[in-house]
């Protein structure tokens, strides 16, 4: 090969990678939506009450009414992209955004207000199970990890953009219940706001190409080539495009959600309860504890409000920070190494923040007081378990259910994974309350270090590397 067809080679690859670089970012929007439609809520609880005059447990179901969403869109997310692709299921969530964000702000009632954010829900539980699973199909495994793991990266950047521009909106109103545009109260636009990266994602939806291994299910090859070729490059489209095929030819039947069952032993997969085994312990660590709750964990603990917000702002930036590392060592030392060292760094972390916690004293007011040396150590430990947190459980999760299912079972896999993860989501969300006032801070900590401490073992005895490995590769 001489110098000017080498250069012309490596220009052609270059040229590949950059296109899946782009339509895995527009993928990614989704996750940015997932954080920010999460985190949105934060700031219209007042405005939610006084609109609404809602008790604390209908403020509370408005709050959590679309985690229940979510739970129903993974789900069913998974078998529809089967049926229709993963494009069109990412292009169908982009329009429930839109729907949920105008629908938000404009709710003239709870039953309104619920109805929009479930709609929401249904769109975040769908991103977020599709968007890694459209990342994993379009990239090679060599930097498989480091693009899905920019998901995680997107759903911390939604969360922080939603809070500045919560913060943004009521400090130019004076506060979140008061007029600001067109007479409308600063609350209704803060979930108005989401409708412009909402249309952004929608559109930008429309310029890439569906999931060459949905094509190949469809026995749509000339279409799959044509993107296995933007994708790899035509010396090594045909080459992929046999290989994808190889792996569906002893099944090719179209994916239903009985796949999920061994047609020889009569039972679920191995590779079913593995992938929600890693949904559920994502969540029952409590790692949404600090991202929901965080305020009123710390003013709980004797911080005032101020110092409180201010502590949550350094959470977000540190995990920011953590999924940059891990975008630097996923497709280094892989998936297993990540999680099992995670799981440890948060069991110890939070076994300190349940110590210290377990040494606070109650006020006059009732109100639990930490010393300064068990403040600071609470303070450290929480920090150090959202690092190890979102250096490993937080985006490798949603790289490994978005690559680990053999391409027959991928949509179905992924719909009970995403249902199992944001079932326990819901779960954790709704019980901190009730542990908080029955048992304390000490053992709702408690109850997640054993939750950590358990998934270590997890890992290490059913937990496989997906490092380096293609999709055509994955068994089950």
């Amino acid at each position: 090969m001489n110098s000017a067809t080498l250069e012309g080679s490596r220009s052609a690859s270059a040229e590949n990678t950059r296109f899946i670089v782009l339509v895995s970012c527009v993928a990614t929007i989704g996750g940015f939506l997932f954080g920010f439609d999460s985190g949105v809520i934060n700031g219209t609880v007042d405005g939610l009450q006084q609109a609404f005059q809602s008790t604390k447990a209908g403020l509370g179901f408005e709050v959590a009414s679309m985690l229940l969403g979510c739970a129903i869109g993974a789900f069913f997310a998974g078998r529809l992209a089967d049926r229709w692709g993963r494009r069109s299921v990412l292009i169908i969530s982009a329009v429930l955004f839109l729907i949920s964000a105008l629908g938000s702000g404009a709710a003239t009632s709870s039953v309104m207000f619920v109805i929009a954010r479930v709609i929401g829900g249904f769109a975040v539980g769908a991103a977020s199970v599709m968007s890694p699973a459209y990342i994993a199909e379009v990239a090679s495994a060599r930097y498989r990890g480091r693009l899905a793991t920019v998901q995680q990266i997107a759903i911390i950047g939604g969360l922080f953009c939603a809070f500045l521009s919560n913060f943004l909106l009521a400090k130019t109103a004076g506060a979140s219940t008061q007029p600001l545009w067109l007479g409308h109260e600063a609350w209704r636009w803060m979930f108005w706001m989401m409708a412009f990266p909402s249309a952004l994602f929608l559109v930008l939806l429309l310029t890439i190409p569906e999931s060459p291994r949905y094509l190949v299910v469809k026995k749509r090859k000339d279409e799959a080539l044509a993107v296995l070729t933007k994708l790899y490059g035509a010396g090594e489209a045909q080459t992929k495009l046999a290989e994808i095929d190889a792996s569906l030819s002893v099944d090719h039947h179209r994916p239903q959600l009985s796949d999920l069952i061994n047609k020889t032993t009569g039972k679920i997969r191995p590779i079913v309860w593995i992938g929600i085994g890693l949904a559920t312990f994502q969540q029952l660590v409590g790692i949404n504890v600090v991202f929901y709750y965080g305020a009123v964990l710390w003013q709980a603990v004797g911080f005032s409000e101020s110092d409180a917000l201010l502590i949550n702002v350094l959470s977000g930036a540190l995990s920011i920070g953590a999924c940059l590392v891990t975008v630097l060592l996923i497709d280094r030392i892989g998936r297993k190494p990540l999680l099992w060292i995670g799981s440890v760094g948060m069991a110890i972390s939070l076994a300190l923040m349940t110590f210290a916690f377990a040494t606070a004293s109650l006020d006059a007011a009732g109100k639990l007081v930490l010393s300064d040396g068990m403040g600071t150590l609470a303070l450290i430990a929480a920090n150090v378990y959202v690092i190890f947190f979102n250096a490993s459980w937080g985006p490798v999760m949603w790289v490994m259910l978005g690559e680990m299912f053999p391409n027959q079972i991928r949509g179905s896999g992924l719909a009970v994974a995403g249902a199992a993860q944001w079932t326990s989501n819901f779960a954790i969300t709704v019980t901190f309350p009730i542990l908080l006032a029955g048992i304390g801070l000490a053992g709702a900590y408690g109850i997640y270090t054993v939750a950590a401490i358990v998934s270590v073992f997890f890992v290490l005895k059913y937990v496989y590397e997906t490092k380096g490995k293609e999709l055509e590769q994955m068994e089950g």
